[in-house]
């Protein structure tokens, strides 16, 4: 009896030490992974992009046409990225009223209920305002993020399908990116004069009102621009650079983008 529950006694030792001899090794991964992502300031949190809808609340309706919003949003593991992404959502949506101001998404969303409401007052066959907003990350090379927001809405008379805007973020330096932010400061003369070009090849096709009203150079510092895998380029919506105005993009190859970017930023951002 004693012989069996000595052999019982050694084989729970044995299952027992194989038990820890597993843990132990998955612990070990455990904190290396946080050893190297607390010791190496480039590493950055992994970002396990979830999609959900924005956070916002709209006044209750007691009507049949209630105003029609709906923003489907994202949430990471960065905690930074977040509070860019609802920030530049704010953006959007003010866009549409042609607003321009540092508010929040709830404040942004008041003042467009607000612009429905005065429509919808002036006569009563009016139809309220409608807004869909679709967020994504298009691209992500490292520390920096490409946004894009596609805009659908109905507002007054006017019917907009797939409107885009695009944003870029430096996870590293919380930082929201421009073009100008990006390109290398020596290369502003040769990128203009890519950009110049383009843009009178575009306003070719356009129709002669647009051509007469349009701007004899193209203002590109602070326009919507993006990567991919083959380089960067510029996004203008229709009527954005005059009413009227179809869409224009601009696209640099790989080889035009090397010699544009700052070179720490091409090697990382492809």
């Amino acid at each position: 009896m004693k012989q069996q529950q000595t052999v019982i006694m050694a084989i729970l030792s044995s299952v027992l030490l194989l038990s820890a001899c597993h843990k132990e090794p998955a612990k070990q991964q455990e904190q290396a992974a946080s050893s190297t992502q607390n010791s190496n300031p480039d590493v950055l949190p992994y970002l396990d992009i979830q999609t959900k809808r924005a956070e916002y609340a709209l006044p209750f309706c007691e009507k049949k046409n209630c105003i029609d919003i709906d923003i489907q949003s994202l949430v990471t593991k960065d905690t930074w990225l977040n509070h860019w992404i609802t920030t530049n959502q704010s953006k959007v949506v003010q866009a549409q009223i042609d607003l321009k101001q540092n508010l929040s998404l709830q404040q942004a969303i008041n003042a467009y209920v607000k612009k429905s409401d005065a429509w919808q007052h002036e006569f009563s066959a009016n139809q309220p305002y409608r807004l869909h907003i679709q967020t994504r990350v298009a691209s992500q090379r490292n520390q920096y993020v490409l946004l894009q927001m596609q805009v659908s809405s109905r507002q007054a008379d006017v019917e907009i399908k797939e409107r885009q805007y695009f944003f870029v973020a430096d996870r590293k330096l919380q930082k929201d990116l421009s073009i100008l932010d990006v390109i290398e400061p020596k290369q502003q003369v040769a990128f203009d004069v890519i950009v110049q070009s383009a843009y009178q090849q575009w306003l070719k096709k356009q129709t002669k009102n647009v051509q007469l009203a349009a701007p004899k150079k193209l203002h590109w510092g602070q326009a919507d621009w993006f990567f991919d895998g083959e380089g960067v380029g510029l996004h203008y919506r229709a009527n954005e650079i005059v009413k009227d105005a179809k869409q224009l993009e601009i696209f640099l190859n790989k080889p035009q983008t090397q010699q544009m970017l700052k070179a720490d930023v091409f090697h990382k951002m492809f």
